[in-house]
C-alpha cells in the first residue's frame, strides 16, 4: 500500500477526508490543509482523477526524525529516488514548510534535500551530473515537530485547473473551493441551485459535474504520467470505470446569472467545454449521450425571484478587495437582502473575506465556516431557512 497526502483549503480537511473515504481509501491523519491516506497503486492516478476538493496529491516517500542537517540529508538520501524519477528529470524542491522544529530555515532545508537527491541518483546511475532535459518533478518537504515528510508531486498543475475554464475573468473562484462549498451545504442534485454572481460559472459547472457524477480530472493530464511509476494500462482501466459511473438519467436545475453580459458569455463557454469533456469520456466507452448544460442569464441579482418553492443560493459575491472598494461591497451586501426576500424557501451559502458581511446583510447565519485558499482568509456563511432560532438582526 502507498501513503498519499492530499492538500486542500485550510478548513476543508473534513470534507476532503469524507471524499477520500467515499473513494474507498483509509484515512491516516490530517493537519491544516492536508489529509494523509493509504491507497493501492490505482490510487496514485485515481485520486488525481476523482477528488473534487483536493488541490494536489502527493506520494509520501519518507517520514523520519531530523534533529540536524545530517539527519535530514541521510533520510533523504536513503530514498530509492531511481524508482520514482527518470534520468532526465528536472528535479525541483518546490516548497518547504517547517513548524516547531529545530530545522527552521526553509531555504537551507530545500538545498540539503536537493543535494541528497542528486547525490543518490549520481551514485546509483554513476553520473557526475544529471541532464535535467526532461519533465519537471516537484518535491515538497514538511517538518512538523522535527518529523520530516518528503513528498513527490503526482498532480503537476494544481487540481483546480480542471481544463475546462478557458477564461476565468477577474478574481475567479477555484474549482476546488466551489466543490468544497457544495459539500458544506450538503447539496443534492434534486435541489435547484442558483448562483446570482456566476462570473466564469465555476459554482454551477462544479455542481453539474457533481450531479452527473463526472470525475473532475477527465480534461487534463497529471504529473504521475511523466514518472516511471505510471501504469498506463491501469490508468486506462480507471478512466473506463469512472466513465461508466457518469449519470445520464438525472434531471437537474442548475442556473447562474450575472449583471455582466461578458461574464455570462464566459460562463456559457466554460460550461460547454466542461460538458464536452464529459461527453468525450462517455464516447470512450461507446455511449453517445450528452450532459445537460447549466443555464446562465444576464441579470442584476435584485431583479431575480425564486422559480421554485425551495432550493439553494450559492455565491461568491465581490469582496471589496480586488473588485470595487469596501464601501461598494457593503452596499452590495445590504442590497443582497433581496435574495432573502425573493427566495423565501431557499437556503443560502455565501463566501466572502469581508468581515462586515453579516452586519451589512442583516441576517444572522446558521453557521460560519472559516476557509483559507492561498493567502486569502474567507468565511462561508451558511443560512438554513428552516434552522431554529434564525432571526433578522435589529
Amino acid at each position: 500500500m502507498n501513503i498519499l497526502v492530499a492538500l486542500c483549503a485550510i478548513g476543508a480537511e473534513k470534507i476532503l477526508g469524507n471524499e477520500i473515504k467515499h473513494l474507498g481509501y483509509k484515512l491516516i491523519s490530517n493537519a491544516p490543509g492536508r489529509v494523509s491516506f493509504s491507497g493501492d497503486d490505482a490510487a496514485l492516478f485515481r485520486a488525481n482523477l476523482c477528488l473534487r476538493t483536493a488541490d494536489r496529491v502527493y506520494l509520501q516517500l519518507a517520514q523520519y526524525n531530523a534533529m540536524d542537517f545530517d539527519d535530514l540529508y541521510d533520510g533523504a538520501y536513503s530514498i530509492n529516488w531511481q524508482d520514482y524519477l527518470k534520468k532526465d528529470s528536472k528535479i525541483v524542491v518546490d516548497k518547504v514548510r517547517t513548524y516547531k522544529s529545530k530545522l527552521n530555515s526553509e531555504h537551507s532545508v530545500q538545498g540539503m534535500v536537493h543535494k541528497a537527491i542528486y547525490s543518490k541518483l549520481g551514485d546509483v546511475w554513476h553520473m557526475a551530473s544529471l541532464p535535467e532535459t526532461g519533465e519537471q518533478s516537484d518535491i515538497r518537504v514538511y517538518i512538523d515537530d522535527n518529523q520530516v515528510l518528503i513528498l513527490l508531486d503526482l498532480s503537476g498543475l494544481p487540481l483546480h485547473k480542471r481544463g475546462y475554464r478557458v477564461d476565468g475573468g477577474i478574481a475567479p473562484m477555484r474549482e476546488t473551493m466551489a466543490a468544497v462549498l457544495l459539500q458544506e451545504m450538503m447539496w443534492r442534485r434534486k435541489t435547484p441551485l442558483h448562483d446570482p454572481f456566476c462570473g466564469s460559472g465555476t459554482i454551477a459547472i462544479e455542481a453539474t459535474l457533481y450531479a452527473f457524477n463526472v470525475a473532475p480530472g477527465f480534461g487534463r493530464r497529471f504529473a504521475i504520467e511523466n514518472l516511471p511509476i505510471y501504469n498506463e494500462a491501469l490508468a486506462k482501466e480507471i478512466k473506463q470505470k469512472e466513465a461508466e459511473q457518469i449519470r445520464t438519467d438525472v434531471e437537474v436545475r442548475i442556473t447562474g446569472s450575472d449583471i455582466d453580459d461578458k461574464a455570462v458569455a464566459r460562463a456559457k463557454q466554460n460550461a460547454e467545454y466542461a460538458c464536452v469533456m464529459a461527453g468525450r469520456a462517455l464516447k470512450s466507452i461507446g455511449i453517445s449521450k450528452h450532459i445537460q448544460r447549466p443555464d446562465f442569464i444576464q441579470s442584476d441579482f435584485q431583479d431575480l425571484s425564486a422559480p421554485y418553492d425551495s432550493g439553494l443560493i450559492l455565491c461568491n459575491p465581490p469582496y471589496g478587495e480586488r473588485l470595487g472598494d469596501e464601501d461598494q461591497a457593503r452596499e452590495l451586501y445590504k442590497n443582497m437582502n433581496s435574495l432573502w426576500t425573493e427566495f423565501p424557501g431557499w437556503d443560502l451559502g455565501i463566501i466572502t473575506s469581508n468581515e462586515e458581511f453579516q452586519d451589512s446583510f442583516g441576517h444572522k447565519t446558521s453557521s460560519i465556516k472559516k476557509l483559507k485558499a492561498g493567502n486569502l482568509d474567507t468565511a462561508f456563511y451558511i443560512y438554513k431557512r428552516n434552522a431554529p432560532g434564525e432571526k433578522k438582526w435589529q
